[in-house]
């Protein structure tokens, strides 16, 4: 089966972060979220892939280029002027071939089970089937209202505490059908949440939900961010921690100089080439990033270093997100 990433948007929640680079790429455990979907796809067998770009386009295609180091066929699409997501899948309706796909956000943070969702969508039957995943605060997200076999009945766009008649949020991932193209116009901005699937349920078009048992989170903006990168060290979320595991729950990329007298307190993970200084104290969760230096006496607590930052001597980091430049260098 093949797949879309929807990777186009501007991530204008999580500003000032997404000015530096695309929201897919903002690093979770040292990895871009993009990075983590990947891997995923992989596991559950899916390796051919197309990624609509708009934002900063040059930093995906860089690190990732033809995802055969990830074992991945990776293609592109451009968009000058954003197509939606409803759009962005109709501009590479030829990449799908005639048959089933599936379509993912590119800024998730989860381990749903695909195959799951997608043995769900045959069972189905139907044209599309959403996954959803039941939340504490649906006012954040387009609440999908279902009946008892699963059919999708009603939407609602971020409503009320009070008004919201269901706590399953819209999770970005769809299995479809070929024929949903035929209800997508041509070279024109679309969304599946907005106009799509209210105009099926309009047309009387069953579709269906698939309800996420496992972790899902769509790291939205700057505190969900932080609790993705708590959730992924905590092992919350089944992802890749990269380097090598030193002591329980540390791990430890490449190259990286730690002084005998910094002080690790689990868990945390740090990047290739960092240096961390004498009398240096990391408390986890805390990731830090490829190439950051932290000065003697530094303390860095429950906090997210993005690439090439360097903390003072003796300065103070707790609960927060430090970045200078690109996240990521190319590989």
């Amino acid at each position: 089966m093949k797949v879309m990433i929807m990777a186009a948007g501007i991530g204008t929640r999580l500003r000032p972060l997404t000015d530096l680079m695309p929201k897919p790429m903002a690093p979770i455990a040292n990895r871009p979220a993009l990075y983590h979907i990947l891997r995923l796809l992989r596991r559950h067998g899916l390796r051919q892939v197309v990624i609509n770009l708009h934002h900063l386009p040059e930093a995906i295609t860089g690190y990732f280029g033809d995802g055969s180091a990830l074992g991945m066929e990776i293609t592109y699409s451009f968009e000058t002027e954003l197509l939606g997501t409803a759009g962005g899948v109709k501009k590479n309706a030829a990449f799908f071939g005639g048959e089933t796909f599936l379509v993912v956000s590119g800024d998730a943070l989860t381990d749903v089970d695909l195959t799951g969702l997608i043995a769900a969508h045959r069972r189905n039957g139907s044209i599309a089937t959403m996954a959803v995943k039941e939340v504490a605060d649906p006012t954040q997200y387009g609440v999908v209202v279902a009946d008892d076999e699963g059919r999708v009945v009603a939407f609602q766009e971020k409503p009320s505490l009070e008004e919201a008649k269901s706590r399953l949020c819209n999770c970005g991932m769809y299995v479809f059908e070929p024929e949903i193209l035929a209800h997508i116009p041509e070279g024109q901005f679309d969304d599946f949440g907005r106009r799509v699937f209210p105009d099926l349920l309009r047309q009387g078009v069953p579709f269906h939900i698939y309800e996420v048992a496992s972790y899902w989170s769509d790291v939205g903006n700057l505190r969900e961010y932080m609790r993705g990168n708590s959730d992924a060290l905590n092992r919350r979320v089944e992802v890749e921690l990269p380097g090598e595991e030193i002591r329980p729950g540390i791990w430890v990329e490449e190259d990286v100089e730690i002084s005998a007298s910094a002080r690790l307190e689990p868990p945390l993970v740090i990047g290739r080439g960092s240096v961390v200084g004498p009398g240096v104290v990391i408390e986890g969760p805390t990731a830090v990033g490829e190439g950051c230096s932290l000065g003697a006496g530094a303390r860095v607590a429950r906090s997210v270093l993005l690439a090439n930052v360097s903390v003072p001597a003796g300065a103070l980091v707790i609960e927060g997100v430090l970045a200078q430049g690109p996240a990521f260098s190319c590989q």
